[in-house]
């Protein structure tokens, strides 16, 4: 597959199995929908004063899983809410390693399935309501912090959105960015070699003008306080207003690996120059590849993912100068902890 977002199709719903501390929980269940139209699969890992012991939770020949306890009783007090938004073509267990990394650190964490443009549902029309994604975050919000018994009480003014890819524009509108879909197209003559360019015409969400316009509406959730950008896409069609105007502070995280569809300094470093300067950090992993940020992988992996489909062995590359993707990922969490322990108290 020669589109950077193209492997993501792959199922990765497992990731760093962390052994120590104290055990967490998890649950997973699916939002219903009133019009029956846009049912949502969720997972939430969760601070557990649990003593059961936990086991490996979706762990797979190829990717590593995560230990937690299922259905574990919630620990007590209020916790600060995390919410994970995938790539396109991923799924909800894409950030595992993250989401299981930040619950032992005392973080709620949900994560939802995108209907439409996940690993096993690539329904078009569903993948065409572009503006329904950040609107799944916010039924993720809505459904944590009405049962607090499940999962915590979630903290007042600290819930923070963490996106991947896709995820990553998801994350910057629904904290108050704002996409123009004839300003994309017009960009896209100019770089049509960029994967967001071959996605979005792929997806082909601003087919009509009543599309457009939802498109381009207002997406935010006042609810979230601060957002995180892992090597995201599509960012080159949000607007310089409404990014110079994002009311949260933002933490741009870029893969600095060459990459001629998903080069940083088109998309990542692009869009931090565009944010406000005072609330935003930027930080570009040099060894890091797109998919870096995914869950790690099994030794033997590539072989299997190359036997099922040549090209997909691409998914477990990242940089050749001796770093592990899990080095990586304890870069990545360490970088995701210290700017939403300051920030995401934050008033908009």
């Amino acid at each position: 597959m020669k589109k950077a977002f193209a492997p993501l199709l792959l199922i990765c719903l497992c990731t760093h199995a962390l052994a120590d501390g104290n055990p967490i929980g998890f649950q997973s269940s699916t939002l219903p929908d009133a019009h029956n139209e846009r049912a949502l699969e969720m997972v939430v890992w969760y601070p557990s004063a649990t003593s059961a012991k936990p086991q490996l939770i979706a762990d797979s020949p190829v990717f590593v899983g995560a230990l937690a306890v299922r259905n574990a009783p919630a620990a007590a007090g209020e916790h600060p809410l995390v919410v994970l938004s995938h790539g396109f073509r991923g799924n909800l267990g894409n950030q595992d390693w993250l989401a299981s990394t930040l619950a032992h650190q005392g973080y709620i964490v949900a994560a939802v399935n995108h209907p439409g443009t996940t690993t096993r549902d690539r329904n078009p029309e569903a993948a065409a309501q572009l503006w329904q994604r950040p609107a799944d975050v916010s039924r993720a919000i809505d459904a944590v912090m009405a049962q607090p018994e499940q999962f915590g009480a979630v903290a007042k003014r600290r819930i923070a959105v963490v996106g991947h890819s896709l995820g990553g524009w998801t994350s910057l509108e629904i904290a108050g960015a704002r996409f123009d879909p004839e300003r994309f197209a017009q960009d896209c003559k100019a770089h049509p070699q960029l994967s967001s360019c071959s996605v979005y015409q792929q997806i082909n969400p601003g087919s009509t003008p009543e599309s457009k316009t939802r498109l381009g509406s207002d997406l935010s959730d006042k609810r979230v306080t601060a957002i995180v950008s892992l090597d995201l896409g599509l960012s080159r069609g949000l607007t310089d207003a409404s990014l110079a105007a994002l009311p949260v502070p933002a933490l741009v995280i870029a893969a600095g690996l060459p990459s001629e569809d998903l080069p940083a300094q088109l998309e990542s470093a692009d869009l931090a120059k565009r944010l406000p300067q005072a609330s935003t950090r930027y930080v570009e992993i040099s060894d890091a590849s797109h998919f870096s940020f995914l869950s790690r992988c099994k030794p033997g992996a590539v072989k299997l993912l190359e036997a099922e489909a040549p090209g997909d062995g691409m998914i477990c590359q990242d940089g050749d100068d001796g770093r592990s993707r899990e080095v990586i990922h304890q870069q990545v969490t360490s970088l995701i902890t210290e700017f939403l322990g300051p920030t995401a108290r934050n008033e908009r």
